[in-house]
């Protein structure tokens, strides 16, 4: 494991929660990331299932709050949770707001000079994939999906719809399924990628999913109906019009009473665990 340190350990549901630094090619700084290995992990081959966080998180929340390893236990899935940003870079104005920067890297290649380190696309579609296969011999990396919450539910939605092949299934809680449209998707485009609106639809998985005609299992997302921010940042109805629009396989579950929170998350892990592993099993 040249390069890649284990910096924490911790038994959970008869697996572990692995913590990994490395430094980044890609992103030009160490980054973290936590694996989740079942207790199958010892015997077989595992498949991957990829976590992408929202704004403000790191590599830590999803794996201390969301008890995603129970579900993984019983599936036999390794979970990968990776940062949602470079860190420790020193640019100017990184960290000044809490929705752009640091904790925000929105899973883009940034495309203007100052941002030039933000490739949070590349280095969970190509970076991570490759450091987790060359030095992980019980992950089986061409079993892969992926899911993710708020902006990381934006990253697994577009990032899905660009490689389909890569990945055999989606799903997201409360994503940001139309950015271009959106205060947030705005502030951090216009930052990241510059004025060229072409270049937003890249990342806007509302307008992806009209060119995408490859899909290996339904689209799941949960969206909690008290989620303060479902009207105004979220609008998960737009891709669900831009899906019918194209006969995508697609299921929305507006679910009554839930807001924004990891305890949302938490509910409903296990549907999207299970969702994952079926699609992992099936031999496609």
């Amino acid at each position: 494991m040249e390069g890649l340190t284990e910096i924490g350990s911790s038994k959970m549901f008869g697996g572990y929660n692995r913590r990994y630094r490395h430094f980044s090619p890609t992103l030009g700084c160490s980054m973290t990331f936590y694996i989740y290995f079942p207790p199958s992990a010892d015997s077989q081959k595992l498949p991957v299932l990829y976590w992408l966080s929202g704004l403000t998180c790191s590599d830590e929340n999803f794996i201390i709050k969301s008890g995603a390893q129970r579900a993984a236990s019983i599936e036999g899935v390794a979970l990968i949770a990776p940062d949602t940003s470079p860190r420790g870079l020193n640019v100017e104005g990184e960290a000044d707001s809490w929705d752009f920067g640091v904790g925000a890297g929105f899973y883009l290649n940034a495309t203007q000079e100052k941002w030039k380190n933000w490739q949070m696309y590349d280095y969970v579609v190509n970076e991570l994939p490759k450091l987790l296969s060359d030095n992980f011999q019980q992950l089986d990396t061409s079993r892969a999906s992926i899911f993710g919450h708020s902006m990381g539910g934006h990253g697994a939605l577009t990032i899905y719809l660009k490689n389909p092949s890569s990945y055999k299934s989606v799903s997201a809680f409360a994503p940001i399924a139309n950015p271009i449209d959106c205060p947030w998707g705005q502030k951090a485009f216009s930052n990241y990628l510059g004025s060229d609106k072409s270049l937003w639809e890249e990342y806007d998985a509302t307008s992806l999913v009209k060119k995408c005609n490859k899909f290996s299992t339904p689209i799941l997302i949960d969206q909690g109906d008290e989620d303060k921010f479902l009207h105004e940042q979220l609008l998960p109805h737009r891709f669900e019009e831009a899906c019918r629009s194209v006969g995508a396989p697609f299921m929305l579950r507006m679910q009554p009473g839930y807001d924004h929170s990891y305890f949302f998350i938490a509910t409903f892990i296990e549907d999207h665990i299970r969702h994952h592993a079926k699609a992992l099993k099936s031999g496609d």
